[in-house]
């Protein structure tokens, strides 16, 4: 009876890629992980400013087809009524945020700012021109969407069973948002919804691209 083994230096090379492999993707998570803090706490910090100024940030916030003051599409996100109003999204924004963040922070970085862009411009289009919305749960509920719809664009089974545990804690409370209630921009859900599913499909198929276009590569490197 005969066995193969696996020469010792190969086994040690092999031990150390597998090493840095660890580290890398330590490192990419820590530093996507870094990127929600900050913007969480850029979040705070502009809720201090506006609290000791009297609530004055809450007229920058958007107003909808105001071509004078379309900027408002990239600042209302990070302005909050209150502090409740701010503890109400960041635990959701947090949640969510990190699932996308353990991707890391190229990853966080180009979520985040697609969905508030594409969700911005479409509650700036479709929601009452007063009073100016303002608030993060727009981006919350593209987080949401983004992460239910990458499992099924991807057919990833890790990446769908990520979306059933969005679903399953989040589910009820962000579809009753969708219902119109006094003082709750239904327009910035839906369309932060929808810009979630969008940047979903388009990463999708541009990670789809990138493997495939690699796959040769690593195929030939493997052969003997």
């Amino acid at each position: 009876m005969s066995t193969t083994t696996t020469p010792a230096p190969r086994r040690s090379r092999l031990n150390r890629l597998d090493r840095l492999e660890r580290l890398e993707r330590g490192q990419t998570q820590l530093e996507g992980l870094l990127l929600l803090g900050g913007i969480v706490a850029v979040m705070w910090i502009i809720e201090v400013i506006n609290t000791l100024d009297s609530n004055r940030l809450d007229s920058d916030g958007l107003y909808a087809r105001n071509i004078d003051r379309i900027w408002g599409i990239i600042t209302f996100p990070f302005i909050h009524a209150s502090f409740a109003h701010l503890t109400d999204n960041t635990i959701p924004f947090v949640f969510l945020g990190a699932i996308i963040a353990l991707h890391g922070a190229a990853r966080l970085a180009r979520v985040t700012i697609l969905i508030i862009l594409l969700g911005g411009l479409g509650t700036w289009l479709i929601a009452p021109s007063y009073p100016p919305t303002i608030g993060a749960s727009g981006v919350v509920f593209g987080y949401a969407a983004y992460l239910l719809a990458r499992g099924f664009f991807d057919r990833s089974l890790l990446e769908l069973l990520v979306g059933a545990i969005v679903g399953v804690v989040w589910g009820a409370a962000l579809v009753s948002s969708l219902v119109p209630h006094q003082g709750i921009s239904w327009q910035a859900h839906a369309c932060g919804g929808v810009a979630g599913v969008l940047v979903a499909w388009r990463m999708s198929a541009r990670d789809g691209r990138g493997r495939r276009a690699t796959k040769p590569a690593a195929t030939a490197s493997a052969a003997p």
